[in-house]
């Protein structure tokens, strides 16, 4: 038997809905004139994080536990998709001019 839900966790959980599909938004207009490469990964990172967020928002609105094991599945493929595609980057030759300036740039610079 699952519990039902409050009046009050109904409305949190509505808004809550409301503020992701808001994120989401956001993500894709990152996703699509992010300046760099890296903030187009950091924005399909933030889907994973966002898509985990809203699984686990869903369960609590059906009272079912069974869906928390496919945002722990999904947090994982996204952590390893998005390692994956940084050491992927990591080791490609540059080819925008102004990522090759900001790289050539940092070699230049001491660090401190």
């Amino acid at each position: 038997m699952t519990p039902a839900i409050t009046p009050f966790l109904s409305i949190c959980l509505t808004i809550a809905m409301v503020m992701l599909f808001t994120a989401f938004a956001l993500t894709i207009v990152r996703v699509l004139r992010g300046p760099t490469t890296a903030d187009r990964i950091i924005a399909i990172d933030l889907f994973g994080v966002l898509a985990v967020a809203f699984i686990a928002l869903y369960t609590l609105y059906v009272s079912q536990v069974v869906f928390l094991d496919a945002a722990i599945a999904l947090a994982l493929v996204a952590f390893f998709g998005t390692v994956a595609y940084a050491r992927f980057l990591e080791r490609r030759v540059v080819e925008r001019p102004e990522e090759r300036e900001a790289a050539q740039q940092e070699k230049e610079e001491p660090h401190a």
